[in-house]
């Protein structure tokens, strides 16, 4: 593992602890098919919108799958994407995100997350979910198996102003 996966994963693991040890978690409000929360904790604020998926393959294996945009500006951290499709991904097939035409592949991969190294790329992709009606998210098991998760993004851009304001 190089050492920028490293400290990408020392920094994801050590926030989503401090999520579990926080002081306060409060939910800031529902906006179609998202939500935003706000945790508040030792390691200073953290704001998040998040969806499940409206659709899930195959149907018979439901899954606690979410699509994920944090601020954490304690950590000068904006615009984060991040994706768990509620099992541990394998290291052989790439995680992949879908809206239209446009394709957006998960960098980082570590148990059962998945993110972006690219600021770049974050950007464009929350720009298309603003515009998009749905994202579709494929991930593969350790078995190899495929998942395919939809998500709406109905009320995306309320949720993503919501909590960008939150932590701003």
């Amino acid at each position: 593992m190089s050492i920028i996966k490293k400290l990408i994963l020392v920094a994801f693991l050590t926030t989503f602890s401090n999520l579990l040890n926080a002081e306060e978690v409060k939910k800031l409000g529902k906006h179609k098919d998202w939500e935003t929360y706000v945790v508040s904790g030792a390691a200073g604020k953290v704001c998040f919108a998040q969806s499940v998926p409206v659709l899930q393959a195959p149907k018979n294996n439901p899954r606690e799958a979410r699509l994920f945009i944090s601020f954490r500006p304690g950590e000068n951290i904006s615009n984060e994407i991040s994706i768990t499709s509620g099992y541990k991904y394998n290291n052989k097939n790439s995680i992949t995100a879908i809206s239209g035409k446009n394709k957006y592949k998960f960098d980082i991969v570590q148990e059962s997350f998945a993110w972006m190294t690219s600021d770049k790329r974050e950007k464009k992709m929350i720009k298309i979910m603003q515009k998009g009606s749905r994202i579709m998210v494929t991930g593969y098991n350790q078995k190899g198996s495929q998942t395919i998760d939809h998500y709406s993004l109905l009320g995306f851009t309320k949720a993503y102003k919501a909590t960008k304001a939150n932590c701003s």
